[in-house]
């Protein structure tokens, strides 16, 4: 099994640079979510944001049939509520727990205060336009990709963004059925797609979706290795 590097900078974190980030880490009221505990609910109030400094959410837009659509994940060094943290607005995603999650609640006015004293007003700029792109739903981003593809594309992305260290880092903490709801397909494709996967090594034995070959999964995500 191919190293994992969870402790690695991403998101707003990495633009900030770690002094700024510490600082940020130190400011709001710190709580802990439980998987499956909701950070955030569409169409309630904003006004705040959560600093994310570990563990792993989902961001999911609820459509008109009462079903939910996966807009994007976010992990360790991320914010989660930045899209709606004018005065009056509304939540226009629910944000829930993937893992164990531990994060910091600022208030509007509290992080517009430590972006006027770090001087990270551009920074945060930056970070809004490249989360920009994460409001159109995750199955539509994937839509000319294979069935295999799409499903090596999510669970790279799910292990890249884990703070855990091997073994527990490669477990993709998603059942088949929300699987299907996240890419778009049928509850039996993903079966038929996890199934061929594991009988090529790219997965481990069930009955837990668990990365086995990392260097096989990047191969069928068709991303670039990193090193």
């Amino acid at each position: 099994m191919q190293h994992h590097d969870g402790a690695a900078a991403r998101g707003f974190r990495v633009l900030l640079g770690e002094s700024r980030w510490r600082t940020l880490e130190q400011r709001g009221v710190p709580r802990r979510y439980e998987p499956g505990d909701h950070l955030l609910r569409q169409g309630a109030e904003g006004g705040f944001l959560v600093v994310l400094i570990s563990g792993r959410v989902t961001v999911l837009a609820g459509d008109r049939q009462g079903s939910e659509i996966l807009l994007s994940l976010r992990g360790p060094g991320d914010l989660v509520g930045e899209m709606a943290f004018g005065r009056d607005a509304l939540r226009t995603a629910t944000v829930r727990a993937l893992d164990v999650c531990v994060g910091r609640v600022l208030i509007r006015e509290e992080f517009e205060r430590f972006l006027d004293e770090q001087d990270a007003r551009g920074t945060y700029a930056d970070y809004l336009v490249a989360k920009l792109s994460e409001t159109v739903p995750y199955q539509v981003q994937q839509v000319h990709f294979s069935p295999r593809r799409r499903l090596a594309r999510l669970f790279l992305e799910v292990v890249r963004r884990a703070d855990a260290q091997p073994p527990d880092c490669y477990r993709i903490p998603f059942s088949q059925d929300a699987l299907a709801r996240a890419l778009g397909m049928v509850r039996s494709t993903v079966a038929e797609q996890i199934k061929t996967m594991r009988a090529d090594g790219v997965l481990g034995p069930g009955p837990r979706i668990v990365v086995a070959d990392m260097r096989a999964l990047i191969e069928d995500a068709g991303a670039i290795q990193e090193e």
